[in-house]
Order: C-alpha cells, then sequence, then structure tokens
C-alpha cells in the first residue's frame, strides 16, 4: 500500500555525520597547536644532542613558525586549484611524515629543515578546519560547533608539553616528534572517511611574484635576526648579504603589490581603520605569544636543573590560564567592550612578565607557576577581542584574505621576538659575566675570607676556581633572561594605551 506522506529526514544520521567532521577536525587542529609548542620542552636536550648554541636551536623554533606564516596565506590557493579533501589529506599526510623525520634528525640542519616542512604542512590544517566547519554546521549551531572546535586550539598547547616532558624525560627528545605520528596517523584516517569534497575546482590566480619576494623577504629577515648576535652583526658579509636581500626583496614586493591588478595580499585593505590597528595589536600579541614558553625551558633546565617532566607541566599550567581565558570570553567576556578585555589580557602579559623579571637566581617552582598561568590567562582573553576588532569593517569578500594576512602578521612576530629576546639575553649574559669576571683577583678583599665563607669558590686552586667560573656564568645568564623578561613585560605595557584607537561600533 503506498503512502502519501513525505518520507521523514533522517536528522539522527546527519547529526551523527556532523559530529564525526567535528571531532575529525577538531583533532586535525589539535595536532597542529600540539607541534608548536612540543619541541620547546626539549630544546636543551636538543641542544647538547646536536652540539648547538643557544641562538642556533631557537632555528628550530622560528623557521617553522616562519613556514607557517608563509604558508597559510595560500590555503586559499591550494583549496580552490586542489579542492580542500585533497589538501586536507596531503597537508595531514606530509605533516605526520615530517613530524616523524624531525625526529630520526642527526644534525640540527636536518632537523631545521624537517620543521619547516612540518610547519608548511601544517599551515593549511587550522584555517581550512574551520572553514569545513563553518559550513557544515546551520546558523543556529555554529557557536556551538566553534566552541568545541576551539577546544582543539588549546587542548593543544596543554597536552603536548606535559606528555611530551614525560616521553623526553624517560626516552629522549626524539620521542616528542614521534608521540605525534599516531595523532596524525588517527587525523587521516578521520579525514578519509569522513570528509567529502565540495564545490568545484578552479584555476585561482597566484601572484607568484608577490609571493616568492614576500618568502625570501621574511626568511632572510629572520635568519639574519637569528643569527646575527653570533657572528657579530654587519661585521660579518653573511648577515649583511641577508639584510640586503631583505631589503631588496621586501621592495620588489611593495612596488609589486601596489601596481599589479591582482596582488598576493591586497595592500587596499590598510585603508580601514580598524583592520590596520588590528594588524599593529596582532604582531604585538605574537611578539608575546611565544616567547616565555621558548626562554623558559633553558632557564629552568640549564640553570636550575629542572627535569622536562617539571618543565612540561609548567608550560601546560600556561594553556590551562589560556583555556580559562577562551571560558571566560565564551560565557560572556565577548559582550564587553572587546577594547577593555585587549587592555584587560596586555595587562595581564605585562604584569606576569614584570614579575619574571623580578626572579631571583633562587627562584621557586610556584614563582615560575602563577607567572605562567597569568600570562595564558592574558593570552586566552586577547584573542576573541582582538579577531572582533579586526574584522569589524571587512566585507565577507574580504575575510578570507585579511585573515591570511593577520595570521601572517602574527606568527611572523612571534618568530621575531624569540630571536631578539635570545639575542638579548646572550648578548647582556656576555656583558655581565665580563663585569662580574673583574671582581674575580687576589687583591679582592672578599677573598681573604675565602676559607670561612667561600668554601668551594676561590682564586686558589683549579677546581674552585672552575666552581667559581661557573657561578659567574649562572649569575650572568640569569641577568640576560631577565632582561630578556624586562623586554617583554616593556613591550605589553607600551602597546595599551593605543588598543583604545579602534573604533568599536555601538549597538
Amino acid at each position: 500500500m503506498l503512502s502519501l506522506e513525505k518520507p521523514i529526514p533522517d536528522y539522527r544520521n546527519k547529526a551523527l555525520a556532523n559530529a564525526a567532521i567535528l571531532v575529525t577536525l577538531t583533532l586535525v587542529t589539535m595536532l597542529y597547536a600540539m607541534s608548536v609548542t612540543i619541541a620547546n620542552v626539549s630544546l636543551p636536550q636538543i641542544k647538547g644532542a646536536l652540539s648547538a648554541t643557544t641562538d642556533e636551536i631557537a632555528l628550530i623554533v622560528t623557521f617553522s613558525i616562519i613556514a607557517t606564516a608563509v604558508g597559510t596565506p595560500m590555503t586559499g590557493w591550494l583549496t580552490a586549484r586542489f579542492g580542500r579533501r585533497n589538501v586536507l589529506i596531503w597537508s595531514v599526510t606530509g605533516f605526520t611524515v615530517s613530524s616523524f623525520l624531525c625526529g630520526t634528525a642527526s644534525s640540527l640542519e636536518e632537523l631545521v629543515l624537517y620543521r619547516i616542512m612540518q610547519g608548511a604542512c601544517g599551515a593549511p590544517l587550522p584555517p581550512l578546519s574551520q572553514a569545513i566547519v563553518v559550513d557544515t554546521y546551520p546558523k543556529e549551531k555554529i557557536g556551538s560547533a566553534n566552541a568545541i572546535f576551539g577546544m582543539g586550539v588549546v587542548l593543544g598547547p596543554i597536552l603536548a608539553p606535559t606528555i611530551g616532558g614525560y616521553l623526553s624525560e624517560t626516552y629522549s627528545w626524539r620521542w616528542v616528534f614521534f608521540m605525534m605520528v599516531p595523532c596524525g596517523i588517527a587525523s587521516l584516517i578521520g579525514v578519509l572517511l569522513f570528509i567529502r569534497q565540495k564545490g568545484a575546482l578552479s584555476k585561482l590566480h597566484l601572484d607568484w611574484t608577490g609571493f616568492l619576494s614576500l618568502v625570501i623577504a621574511v626568511a632572510a629577515f629572520q635568519f639574519m635576526l637569528d643569527r646575527g648576535e653570533r657572528l657579530d652583526w654587519f661585521d660579518n658579509w653573511v648577515i649583511m648579504g641577508c639584510a640586503i636581500t631583505a631589503v631588496i626583496a621586501l621592495y620588489i614586493f611593495v612596488t609589486h603589490s601596489l601596481t599589479s591588478e591582482r596582488p598576493f595580499l591586497n595592500p587596499k585593505l590598510l585603508l580601514k581603520r580598524n583592520y590596520l590597528l588590528g594588524l599593529i595589536f596582532a604582531f604585538i600579541f605574537g611578539l608575546l605569544n611565544f616567547t616565555p614558553i621558548t626562554l623558559l625551558p633553558a632557564l629552568l633546565q640549564t640553570l636550575h636543573g629542572y627535569p622536562d617532566s617539571i618543565v612540561g607541566e609548567i608550560l601546560g599550567i600556561r594553556g590551562t590560564g589560556t583555556l580559562l581565558g577562551f571560558t571566560f570570553m565564551f560565557l560572556g567576556g565577548s559582550k564587553i567592550d572587546p577594547r577593555y578585555t585587549m587592555f584587560a589580557g596586555f595587562l595581564l602579559q605585562g604584569i606576569s612578565g614584570w614579575y619574571m623579571a623580578q626572579f631571583s637566581i633562587n627562584l621557586t617552582m610556584f614563582d615560575v607557576l602563577w607567572t605562567s598561568w597569568l600570562q595564558g590567562l592574558g593570552v586566552g582573553m586577547i584573542w576573541v577581542p582582538l579577531t572582533i576588532v579586526t574584522f569589524s569593517q571587512l566585507d565577507e569578500t574580504e575575510t578570507a584574505e585579511g585573515a591570511s594576512i593577520f595570521h601572517l602578521i602574527r606568527n611572523f612576530g612571534s618568530s621575531v621576538f624569540i630571536s631578539i629576546t635570545i639575542a638579548i639575553m646572550i648578548r647582556t649574559g656576555s656583558m655581565n659575566y665580563s663585569t662580574l669576571s673583574q671582581n674575580v683577583n687576589p687583591l679582592n678583599e672578599a677573598f681573604i675570607f675565602q676559607d670561612s665563607l667561600f668554601a668551594t669558590w676561590s682564586v686558589s686552586g683549579v677546581q674552585r676556581l672552575a666552581s667559581l667560573s661557573d657561578e659567574i656564568t649562572r649569575q650572568a645568564m640569569m641577568i640576560g633572561y631577565l632582561n630578556a623578561f624586562y623586554a617583554f613585560c616593556m613591550t605589553a605595557f607600551a602597546i595599551c594605551p593605543f588598543l583604545f584607537l579602534a573604533k568599536v561600533r555601538k549597538e
């Protein structure tokens, strides 16, 4: 018997399919977020294993960030040219393979190359995953879906250093990279099973002149910052060559962008006040974001002998602060004037950096934990209002390109300030070593009491003199780290008054 009733759509199956897509994309995003912080916990161990200096080992972090920064604006072109499913498959595959190769690296050069591959392959994952989430869910459910999706971004920096620290301490630094391989395989299986192709492919134009000139300018400038202090800056022909290359490439990029009909990055977007200010704020946010988690592991492990597991827990605590900041914004903080919440976030980062700059050589675990947590809370409170202000004046057709520039500027700021603070630490540490060591001589009256006051430090005897030299080195390096934290907090405080230049639409 034929029924005249319309068939009832199977909403339950659709909901399950959407949930599977959301879980897969959250895992994919968490995989990328893990890579951002996972290497930091083992930097001192990698430094010793690969016989690298402090500034050389920073290349592992900075060039991965640069690769991500440059690769992110290409996501739109790759998606239009090859399809979002194919881009996800190849990106996750490349990311997983490069993570495995990072664990097998036998030299610093190899590890930096594999980290560049990891950053480039991971660049399309967050923006593409978020775009698919928005397309999958109806408008009334996008908020809830984005909240779950955002958990991947937040949980990655919590889980990665915590688990990575224990693996590094128990086995070796290579396992912080190997641990991402199973997650990568699980993500790839999810993409193959649940992500479907959508929309026809198109031959979207890519401005190769603008893209390549930007890549060369950013890479040359970053290498100059990373190696400048070690090679004595412009007294070295390599640094001079990098500086000249960066200036020429930047000139080509700017002039080409101003004269081309379809430039790689549209300069007309900078005419919108909030967007231009948002890029400046994003650059400062990038300056502050990764600097503490790059400096703290080396400080704690080199000067205080903290094991990798404890350092991983400290970095994980920072992530819980970020989680609380995101939760606050999700539960109602987004209704507050975004300029006030950004001000509060940058102020918290500045306060955290100020107290970090007051650390003594005998700092306690509690000192590091609460300052790291406070810094993470500031990060969580800045992100949402920063995006609201930046994109408030852009049309829907401009959002994708605007987001590409936004993430490029933010990541570039992160890599630049890591290099600058490490240069400050090395330069001022060396200067203070020279100053402190001037007092180590037999004519110093303090050494009259060396037998009673300096049980292990003395100018007489090779072993005692060596112990004294080690302590001077330790004290000088600590002063260098404190100077880097001063630069961090002053940067955070300096941007606070300018946040109110942004215009906020009154309801």
